[in-house]
């Protein structure tokens, strides 16, 4: 009797050791590596035996503030990961940085345009009472309260604009949706997580969302609306600390 022999699939051949090492960070910034880092600032805080924190020290407060950035900017990372291992690149979700002018200028206009309606809107939206007044600032108080302004701004404009704006728009094309389509649901998705501002928010942040997909549609670049972004954050938060008294809802 002839012995029947079932040939078994070679396993897939390992990835470089750099490839490997970049995902198990990128998986771990994700899942419990913040978790372990806040622990230890929390254990360097103060001796655990016999002692209680009435309040954190300003190192501590710092600590914490950083290592939120860092962490925030997480899934970043693993778009970007992700992309570079299929051999799309950066560029195909817009962040190749190979027309800095460019995308500064086209940055700086959007700024301009969103900006000065944006404000006007916000405000209004406040005084009518169907929006909540934000705090845009970490901490006052500390000497790093700018410095942590400009890493928060850093932070929201890479998350927002390369997740839900370059990759999701890519994704939704790549799955056949049309672009009107993929720009309508990226621009409902900021809207919707924009609603614990209150309505104005939601309405305000849609329109935004409408705006800057059209133009990584028509441009396929990314960085100007980081740098816009970014731009509205740093300049919400530098009006703050310096017109707080006078603004609608403070306090």
């Amino acid at each position: 009797m002839a012995l029947r022999t079932r040939s078994i699939a070679a396993p897939p051949a390992p990835l470089p050791p750099k490839t490997l090492a970049e995902e198990t960070l990128v998986v771990l910034a994700l899942s419990v590596l913040a978790s372990a880092v806040y622990a230890v600032i929390s254990v360097l805080e103060a001796p655990i035996r016999g002692v209680t924190v009435a309040s954190a020290s300003q190192s501590a407060v710092l600590a914490r503030q950083l290592a939120g950035v860092a962490f925030g900017l997480a899934p970043v990372w693993l778009v970007v990961y992700l992309v570079r291992r299929s051999g799309e690149g950066v560029s195909a979700i817009g962040l190749a940085w190979d027309q800095p002018r460019r995308d500064l200028a086209l940055g700086a206009a959007l700024f301009a345009v969103v900006g000065l309606g944006g404000i006007a809107v916000y405000l209004a939206a406040v005084e009518l009472g169907v929006n909540r007044f934000v705090v845009p600032v970490p901490p006052l108080g500390h000497w790093w309260t700018v410095p942590v302004l400009i890493l928060d701004a850093l932070e929201a404009a890479l998350l927002e604009e390369v997740i839900v704006v370059g990759y999701l728009i890519t994704r939704l094309q790549q799955l056949r949706l049309g672009p009107g389509a993929a720009v309508g649901m990226s621009a409902l998705l900021r809207g919707t997580y924009h609603l614990y501002q209150g309505f104005g928010g939601f309405f305000g942040n849609l329109a935004m969302g409408l705006l800057f997909g059209l133009v990584f549609v028509r441009t396929r670049r990314t960085w100007p609306l980081v740098i816009a972004h970014f731009l509205l954050d740093v300049g919400a938060g530098a009006g703050y600390l310096l017109f707080r008294d006078r603004l609608p809802g403070f306090g």
